[in-house]
């Protein structure tokens, strides 16, 4: 228990705690909790001492090196993002489960519980590649753009010939938690959304290395709130956005120096305490010339929109419509162009035959009028036409493993917790 101030802000002071049950001590240990900081060396030589009885002796082995007993693990592609290169007909993957870039033929012919021959994999610890979850493909070279969304913080480039474990042709260092990418091939600018910042940093398409931002949207009118997936709607010169609905705010410290990062958006070391709440996700559309806390021009959000974590986003220009890879509801939501407020998606792809399962990326192939989904939640990527509804079975099916193999749903897990009543291990991802 700690102390309390008489302001009722918690005291660094020890004042009591609650001792193990007895079955859960190891006889005749010593009782680390006794021992302060300058007893460390002690208290490490303890623990040492625990483990050496518990069968994995200090100096005789790395206990790193030890097998385990068991693995949870998946070991097949997990689909987070997909993107086609008409020009050459191929479909692109990224995996966040093994860390791959896969490369198939577009108009593979499918055969039964078999999945279409690999073109290219791009793969391995030369490439940077780890939890890709955005992914763009130049429509000029072919060249691919993955985003890195959690532990590298660096965009990465390869040309089209890139195969296997070979370093990208161009990286760019970017703010930590980018997630969706759009590029405006007019202006040559590439804009990237910040999930944990609330921000969108927009760069030279041509940007590498630590070169600065050319500008950055933020700020509590801007609407971004967990910003994930990012469309270019060229024609009409709009930005679409999908936010998953969490939001702080943050305010500049000018006694903070951020080497190293010139032009970033203000991170999470910016947040004003207690301002951090859960909101209902949306879509927020601006001008793609937007910039600082600038507000939205319209903003879809209700509970007649049916998101549930919206992530994937396409367009189609000619249409008007919007694709939206709706994670949390296993579904595929398409609203129209205009739509504003609590407005209810003109048509919803779902069910078992349709195989859309947490979907997280969407693309919208204007050339051969298809709509590819990737989804996270059982090995697939899918193909389905534009106007397909209901649960509609896809067209053709990219399998990384067969239809009964289980999904573990593993994505960058963090600290486990057991609970022994009901004998689960519980995962937060």
């Amino acid at each position: 228990m700690l102390g309390m101030r008489g302001d009722s802000r918690p005291d660094a002071r020890l004042v009591s705690y609650d001792p193990l049950a007895e079955e859960c001590t190891t006889p005749d240990a010593p009782d680390l909790l006794s021992l302060n900081a300058a007893e460390l060396p002690l208290r490490t030589a303890l623990m040492q001492a625990r483990i050496a009885s518990a069968g994995a002796p200090f100096g005789e082995r790395d206990a790193s090196q030890r097998k385990p007993d068991r693995m949870i693990r998946d070991p097949h592609a997990a689909y987070s993002a997909v993107a086609v290169d008409p020009n050459h007909d191929e479909v692109v993957l990224t995996d966040e489960n093994l860390f791959n870039i896969w490369v198939y033929d577009r108009n593979f012919n499918p055969a039964p519980n078999k999945p279409p021959e690999v073109r290219r994999l791009i793969g391995g610890l030369n490439t940077k590649i780890e939890f890709q979850c955005g992914l763009y493909i130049d429509p000029a070279n072919g060249d691919i753009y993955a985003v890195n969304n959690d532990t590298i913080d660096t965009l990465v480039i390869f040309s089209r010939k890139a195969i296997g474990d070979v370093k990208p042709d161009r990286e760019l260092h970017t703010p930590h938690g980018t997630f969706g990418i759009a590029v405006d091939e007019e202006k040559q600018e590439m804009f990237l959304t910040v999930e944990h910042d609330n921000a969108i940093v927009v760069y030279n398409k041509s940007a590498k290395g630590t070169e600065a931002p050319l500008r950055v949207m933020q700020g509590d009118d801007t609407g971004l709130a967990d910003p994930h997936g990012m469309a270019l709607d060229a024609r009409r010169g709009l930005l679409w956005v999908t936010n998953h609905g969490a939001t702080h705010s943050v305010r500049e410290n000018p006694k903070r120096r951020r080497p190293g990062s010139p032009g970033f958006p203000l991170d999470r070391d910016d947040a004003v305490p207690g301002s951090g709440k859960m909101g209902p996700p949306s879509i927020t559309v601006y001008s793609k010339d937007a910039r600082g806390n600038a507000r939205p021009l319209r903003t879809i959000q209700g509970p007649h929109t049916r998101m549930n974590w919206p992530t994937g986003i396409s367009i189609d220009e000619e249409r008007n419509q919007i694709f939206i890879g709706n994670d949390g509801g296993n579904s595929i939501l398409v609203f129209d162009g205009d739509a504003s407020g609590d407005a209810a998606p003109l048509r919803v792809i779902e069910g078992p035959r349709s195989l859309v399962r947490n979907p997280t990326g969407v693309f919208f192939d204007k050339k051969n009028q298809e709509l590819w989904v990737s989804n996270f939640g059982n090995h697939t990527a899918t193909v389905y036409h534009p106007d397909a509804s209901g649960d509609a079975a896809p067209l053709r099916v990219i399998r990384s493993a067969g239809p009964d193999e289980g999904v573990p749903g593993l994505g960058n897990p963090h600290p486990i917790a057991y609970d022994t009543r009901r004998q689960q291990v519980l995962v937060p991802n």
